[in-house]
């Protein structure tokens, strides 16, 4: 049972790595596109008056499917987050069960060594006591 838990853990693990590796993908995604916003605005902002009209008119028609890419990627990323909490919660679930199953495991081979040592203890004082009558018995016979 530990084993398979270990096992679970361990793919739980990888998936939560996997989903963190997308959100920081996407993250990065919308960051860059945010940037080149940013990047184009302040270069149009720059412009003369009459360049700075034909330039914010191809703004205007690139921003809005820029800014429909941007609401895309910012609910995929909403997403992502649930996913990643949730994934979160599994991994420590699976864990937390698989260190009760080590503490039961632990407890477990600490009892069975305790009670070895009484029955060692057991026998080692019948050996004690049968060599102690035998050596009674011989001292009466003498």
């Amino acid at each position: 049972m530990l084993d398979i838990k270990g096992k679970q853990e361990q793919i739980k693990t990888q998936e939560l790595f996997a989903l963190t590796e997308k959100l920081v993908s996407k993250r990065g995604e919308l960051l860059s596109r945010q940037g080149i916003l940013k990047e184009i605005i302040a270069r149009i902002a720059e412009e003369k008056a009459d360049e700075r009209l034909r330039e914010q008119e191809f703004f205007l028609r690139y921003c809005s499917t820029t800014d429909e890419h941007i609401k895309k990627l910012r609910g995929e990323l909403a997403e992502l987050e649930s996913l990643q909490r949730k994934k979160i919660t599994e991994v420590l679930k699976v864990r937390r069960f698989k260190q009760s199953l080590e503490q039961l495991k632990e407890q477990a081979k600490r009892d069975f060594i305790s009670e070895q040592e009484k029955i060692e203890q057991k026998q080692l004082d019948e050996m004690a006591a049968v060599g102690f009558r035998q050596r009674q018995c011989g001292d009466v016979n003498d």
